[in-house]
């Protein structure tokens, strides 16, 4: 078994509007794997997060990528100023210009993505798990009934964190994000039925 499945699993989403902290399983359930999330640019690790000042593959990462800002959340009702309403506003369908990296230091979360026709994807991220969202890719964030996380976040230089909700299709890196992972797709589908 892959290590990152232990910190990391993914599901297609139900059409429930119960709450969001739910897992929202299709019946019957329909798991995604790892490398189809990668396919769609959801970049993932599993790291130590007992010990992320010294993990060796973290830091690797942070070098590869320029990741050179970070700092700590901790998103729990007791911790975040304005709680309800954060939390709500996580889970407005939005996109950042940027990448989004979270590595999960404690507590678990959802991060919802949209797959290439659209529907919902849910990623569980746990402790020691950490995802990369590529720009312009479409999703959300929710607790878990766990009702915390305790995330890394890491920026190439200054942290610049502006959600554009959907619909926000005109922005670059939203067009280079369909260019890159929908369209590219659609291109391989044609020449293998052609083949």
């Amino acid at each position: 078994m892959d290590p990152r499945e232990e910190v990391i699993q993914a599901w297609y989403m139900d059409n429930g509007d119960g709450d969001q902290r739910l897992p929202h399983h299709k019946e019957p359930e329909e798991f995604v794997s790892l490398d189809q999330l990668a396919e769609l640019g959801v970049l993932s690790w599993r790291l130590d997060a007992d010990n992320p000042e010294t993990d060796p593959e973290l830091k690797k990462i942070r070098e590869e990528r320029g990741y050179t800002y970070m700092d700590v959340c901790d998103i729990c009702p007791e911790k975040l100023p304005n709680y309800e309403e954060k939390i709500k506003s996580f889970f407005e369908e939005h996109l950042h210009t940027d990448e989004e990296i979270r590595f999960c230091a404690a507590g678990s979360g959802y991060f919802d993505v949209r797959d290439r026709n659209d529907a919902w994807i849910r990623v569980w991220v746990k402790k020691g798990g950490m995802i990369i969202l590529p720009a312009g890719m479409y999703h959300r964030f929710t607790l878990d009934e766990s009702n915390y996380i305790k995330a890394f976040r890491f920026f190439v230089g200054e942290p610049v964190w502006t959600p554009y909700n959907r619909p926000h299709d005109h922005l670059p890196a939203r067009e280079q994000y369909i260019k890159t992972f929908v369209e590219k797709d659609a291109a391989n589908q044609a020449v293998d039925a052609a083949a």
